[in-house]
């Protein structure tokens, strides 16, 4: 993947357990746009958030063109997380490779657009398995802690949601 833009949802359920870390098991640039950042308010979340951009090369540009795209043929009103997420999709969607961009959310609409406009989807769940996979020094038992920690913690899932997840990392 050349860019991964992360969503509010997916920095809040990540911050609120303090697992952000977990987002550079992505190869490729994390792109956190301005916009999205600012929706971030609630504690813990907003500090590991802050801590986080301070420590990791994250990048927070939306191109220009591609955000106008975005909300003229999406509909998506402007100055919105939803618009600056799509923007990217837009910019960095490559017709040959499905996955060249990716959004990681746990909005359903943003990540139906995204998937329409070329992007690749994941949520924060996503993530904890990916890291778990990629991460020789995450283990599964960890990870399906962290999966639980999130859904106590806001991110509420439904028992079917929980065994997915949780099931994803494997035994």
């Amino acid at each position: 993947m050349t860019r991964i833009y992360v969503g509010p949802t997916t920095l809040y359920a990540l911050g609120q357990v303090g697992e952000l870390d977990l987002l550079e098991s992505f190869d490729g640039r994390l792109v956190v746009p301005e916009v999205v950042e600012a929706q971030v308010t609630t504690e813990p979340a907003r500090s590991a958030l802050e801590g986080f951009l301070d420590e990791t090369d994250v990048s927070t540009a939306v191109p220009d063109a591609a955000y106008e795209q975005a909300v003229e043929v999406v509909g998506i009103e402007e100055g919105t997380h939803e618009a600056a997420m799509l923007a990217g999709v837009v910019a960095h969607a490559d017709p040959n490779d499905r996955h060249a961009v990716a959004v990681v959310s746990e909005d359903r609409r943003v990540r139906r657009l995204a998937e329409g406009l070329g992007g690749a989807v994941t949520s924060s769940f996503g993530v904890v398995a990916r890291a778990a996979a990629e991460d020789k020094y995450l283990s599964r038992s960890q990870a399906r802690r962290i999966v639980r920690r999130i859904d106590a913690n806001g991110i509420q899932m439904t028992g079917e949601m929980r065994s997915q997840a949780v099931g994803a990392v494997g035994d």
